[in-house]
């Protein structure tokens, strides 16, 4: 049994909360005083673990090991294959295990984590990172996504990895229908990773309409064939960068269904600003969706990291605070209510398109939590400092000491 005394909440109010096993068991003043385990919070904010449900723990920090490439989502891609066809599973372990635990230490206790899958790497890079999340799961807990990133119906061979993926033991059929060549070619990408969704019961995750194309409209597709399927609340669509570029009418249709269909959409703006509007002269865009306009429709929206140092990101540390600062930047989430929009970006919005029924800082909760010295969320999003200390399933996993001295 252990207790944060004294911690600051959303609300303002100072309470104590009581761990016991991996469980928040009670909250509020005094609900401490008996704990043989006390942590003295001094008023400092305590929330939830952030979830990133989407980052690619298989390309993390192979940056500088990469010929330097136009900045373009297809250079990128490019630029990649010589580092996935001499991938090891022990060097993608030893690289996403890195990422992980560097998460961990700034407060993230959950990760989703696409993989790409494609005959270019083979299936090394799903054993690379279901082998650092066995090892990190004492810390962490890591879902898998197998992400045919070199497309389907373009890349022969790639159908049967994704199920000897899903066999292998990923999670989340992934999918990135706006990369074949013709629209009939998306379609049928959809419809195969719905197929193989159903074939598995597991939850789609894709990569959707990350171009600067507003005619690219994959989305729409992604809607209908959850609402056949049957499949809401089930569907994360990322990126959605076209939707930007898109005529408002279209926008607002295919918001309505996002909403009808219970579809989450993860924007990952630290990535898309650098890699999207490369064309652009004078006015350039700012390679995020419309996250104003979904979460005003009622759109579940969360912000990922993406990636960290590799050909589509040369920056990225697994740290979400960071990413919740960039993306309000981003998409001018600027006043209180919308400051709290970019929290729930990293923490609840994830918490419900993973479908947890046991998260937060709430009484039965698993307690995943994370303390702050600062004691508002506007202060904690301003100084950008780590967490004092991160707890998963009720064990105190990380520490962080911040010394400042002013030399006159």
């Amino acid at each position: 049994m252990q207790a944060i005394v004294d911690a600051s909440l959303l609300d303002g109010s100072r309470v104590d909360v009581l761990i016991e096993g991996e469980t928040v068991s009670a909250i509020g003043p005094g609900a401490g005083a008996s704990a043989p385990d006390r942590i003295d919070a001094d008023g400092g904010l305590l929330l939830p673990a952030y979830i990133d449900t989407h980052i690619h723990l298989d390309k993390v920090l192979i940056r500088d090991h990469l010929a330097e490439n136009d900045g373009t989502l297809r250079g990128a891609i490019e630029s990649i294959h010589a580092a996935k066809r001499a991938y090891t599973t022990a060097e993608v372990r030893r690289r996403a295990r890195a990422v992980i635990e560097a998460s961990v230490l700034t407060g993230t206790t959950r990760l989703r984590s696409h993989v790409d899958v494609d005959t270019v790497g083979g299936l090394v890079p799903l054993e690379g990172v279901l082998a650092a999340a066995r090892d990190c799961a004492g810390v962490a807990e890591v879902q898998t996504i197998a992400f045919p990133q070199e497309g389907i119906v373009r890349h022969p061979g790639a159908a049967d990895l994704m199920v000897a993926a899903m066999q292998a033991g990923a999670d989340v059929v992934g999918g990135m229908p706006h990369w074949e060549l013709t629209e009939d070619a998306q379609r049928d990408h959809v419809r195969f990773c719905f197929e193989l969704a159903r074939r598995f019961d597991a939850d789609v995750d894709m990569h959707v309409d990350e171009t600067d194309d507003g005619s690219v409209r994959t989305l729409a597709m992604v809607v209908d064939e959850t609402e056949r399927c049957g499949w809401q609340g089930r569907v994360v669509v990322g990126h959605v960068c076209s939707l930007a570029a898109a005529d408002d009418d279209y926008a607002d249709h295919v918001i309505a269904g996002c909403a009808r269909a219970g579809i989450t959409v993860v924007s990952n703006p630290v990535t898309n600003l650098v890699i999207q509007g490369r064309a652009d002269r004078g006015l350039v865009r700012r390679g995020t969706t419309r996250v104003r306009e979904l979460m005003a429709a009622g759109v579940n929206v969360a912000f990922g990291q993406d990636c960290v140092q590799d050909g589509f990101y040369p920056f990225g540390r697994g740290d979400m605070l960071e990413v919740a600062l960039i993306s309000a930047h981003a998409a001018h989430l600027a006043t209180a209510d919308e400051q709290l929009a970019a929290l729930a970006a990293v923490t609840t919005a994830p918490a419900a398109a993973w479908r947890l029924g046991d998260y937060g800082v709430t009484t039965g909760a698993r307690a995943d939590l994370q303390l702050y010295a600062a004691g508002t969320w506007p202060e904690v999003l301003r100084l950008q400092d780590p967490p004092r200390s991160v707890w998963s399933r009720g064990r105190l996993v990380a520490r962080t000491t911040i010394s400042r001295e002013l030399l006159a």
